[in-house]
């Protein structure tokens, strides 16, 4: 019986495009001029975030560790780059620090360079607002310890700044040129409550393999279309059987078909949309921002 991927954890640059010219007239007008480093230029200011659609990878740093580790193949700042604007940050607590890990995979990278990389993009790009998932992984620190080190960083290190820390989804032009904390850690000192159900609807079904998945991720996109309101996440990864990008390589052109479908192009906020190795298939993030 083949590795599974769980118990292996257990034990192309993308750059700014032009405009938008394949999405929908309504979404051209909209972005006109603009490209994929600054679509939220494009977007009003009173817009509350969980009305948009907003590109996303899962377990981001995760370029490291082989076939069944490995979600990315860009780094960071091209991530964000490329029109990404969610991050899924797994952090290790560890002597007084978090490393990035997936698993028991230590992905040479620690929370400081994270916070580095929204600092720099975020400074070229004013306009820009990054939603990040605070999560502890590899380490069973207390939610006190935790809090801890992560307070750590935003004071004696000097990151508060960069963050916007609140209960409730704010507008986006409240968090331009901010990090947007979504805290899936009981001691993090407020942000949004990952899993929240009066917050959040979320699809995450990350052991279907991609014939089952791809339903699921279709009538989530259809609910969120039709029933506005919540946050809405939708993984468009999986674990499945195979390693990560065999299951993206799949899935990632089958989502791309169907928002670029008859259907798929009147939808609109459609909310985060997490993937594995986006960058692989060309316009899908493109064609996720023109669904705004």
């Amino acid at each position: 019986m083949p590795l599974t991927r769980r118990a292996f954890l257990t034990g192309a640059t993308a750059t700014a495009a032009t405009a938008l010219l394949t999405a929908p007239a309504s979404a051209r007008t909209r972005t006109r001029a603009l490209g994929v480093q600054n679509w939220m230029a494009g977007i009003d200011a009173g817009t509350p975030l969980q009305r948009l659609t907003i590109p996303g990878t899962h377990d981001s740093g995760a370029r490291f560790g082989g076939w069944w580790v490995e979600c990315q193949n860009t780094t960071l700042g091209q991530q964000l780059g490329s029109g990404i604007r969610f991050l899924d940050i797994r952090c290790r607590a560890f002597e007084g620090s978090f490393t990035i890990h997936h698993g028991a995979f230590y992905q040479n990278l620690n929370f400081d360079d994270v916070l580095g990389a929204c600092r720099d993009f975020l400074h070229g790009q004013p306009t820009e607002t990054v939603l990040m998932r605070v999560k502890q992984e590899y380490s069973e620190e207390s939610d006190t310890t935790f809090r801890a080190i992560f307070d750590d960083y935003l004071d004696r290190r000097g990151w508060r700044s960069l963050f916007h820390i609140g209960d409730a989804w704010p507008r986006l032009g409240e968090v331009r040129g901010k990090v947007v904390l979504i805290a899936d850690n009981g001691g993090l000192p407020g942000g949004i409550r990952w899993g929240d159900g009066g917050l959040f609807d979320i699809q995450d079904d990350y052991n279907a393999a991609p014939a089952a998945k791809f339903p699921k991720i279709e009538a989530h996109f259809r609910k969120a279309a039709a029933q506005p309101g919540k946050q809405y996440i939708n993984f468009v990864s999986t674990a499945a059987a195979i390693p990560p990008r065999w299951n993206s390589d799949d899935l990632n052109p089958r989502t791309h078909t169907l928002l670029e479908s008859a259907e798929g192009r009147g939808w609109r906020g459609l909310g985060i949309v997490p993937m594995d190795y986006p960058n692989t298939r060309a316009g899908l993030v493109e064609s996720l921002i023109a669904h705004n």
